[in-house]
């Protein structure tokens, strides 16, 4: 039996492929809000700058570290490559001096970027441990620092992390990487109390296997046969509606979020059925 098309009104799961954009539909810059998106040379980064810049509503400041595909990515979006690597804090200082020359302000930053590893614990280096947690904690921890007090001052401005499923629930090989995008959630929680009153906003978009280059970049491919990855652009699409509406947190896709009320409720048959099946 085939599954009838997914409702027209659910914008994560019509969108599995970036609209393309044209300029001449684009408002007046004026209109238009400044948002920042690391890791957009690839991946859900790329998708995340093809789909804003597609709805016309933001001007695009990418950051990759590939100058060559980043150069790709924003002369196809409309937007301004800013190339720069975030595994310390003086390349996230330099990317939001960068961003605030280029447009004056920030009223948006996606925080995409972000490496994998994968395969037993005890064979990863301190310096795959260390580019890890750089890249995937402290880059992110370092920009929303340097870029929120700029949004608290003008009172607006909307913060979304890409977090991880396996930060959520742990993954067997992916406990560094795990370990990482897990940090995410309560900074994510805990930062959320703080803004309250100030006009900014957090989200927190936790998808699962997503079908891009990443498995390919950590030099481990994806062999389970469930969850089965999704196609970026559902987690672009999660993106945008974290950016214009009011969910703190969303899951992509969003079934894989009911795994996390039995881990609650029963941890031991939880890690029981997670033993089992990978």
């Amino acid at each position: 039996m085939r599954s009838s098309p997914p409702p027209r009104n659910n914008p994560v799961a019509e969108a599995d492929a970036a609209p393309v954009a044209t300029e001449a539909a684009r408002p007046a810059r004026s209109r238009r809000q400044v948002v920042l998106i690391t890791g957009a040379s690839s991946g859900i980064g790329a998708e995340v700058a093809s789909r804003l810049s597609a709805s016309g509503r933001w001007d695009l400041l990418l950051n990759g570290r590939d100058e060559g595909r980043l150069g790709a990515v924003a002369a196809r979006t409309f937007g301004a490559a800013l190339p720069m690597d975030l595994a310390s804090h003086e390349g996230c200082r330099r990317l939001t001096e960068a961003a605030l020359t280029h447009s004056g302000r920030v009223d948006a930053l996606v925080a995409a970027a972000g490496l994998g590893w994968a395969g037993a614990y005890t064979d990863m280096t301190p310096a795959s441990v260390n580019r890890l947690v750089n890249v995937n904690v402290c880059a992110v921890l370092h920009l929303v620092s340097l870029i929120l007090p700029q949004m608290i001052s003008r009172g607006s401005g909307r913060l979304v992390l890409i977090g991880s499923v396996v930060g959520r629930y742990g993954v067997r090989g992916e406990a560094a990487y795990a370990a990482t995008k897990g940090a995410l959630i309560p900074f994510a929680e805990s930062l959320r109390y703080e803004l309250q009153g100030t006009g900014v906003h957090l989200s927190l978009v936790l998808p699962g296997p997503v079908d891009t280059a990443f498995f390919a970049h950590r030099g481990t491919p994806y062999k389970r046969s469930w969850p089965r990855p999704v196609p970026a652009g559902r987690v672009a699409a999660a993106v945008e509606e974290a950016l214009t509406g009011g969910r703190d947190e969303i899951t992509v896709p969003a079934w894989l979020g009911i795994p996390g009320r039995l881990q609650g409720m029963a941890p031991h048959l939880f890690r029981t059925l997670a033993t089992r099946f990978g």
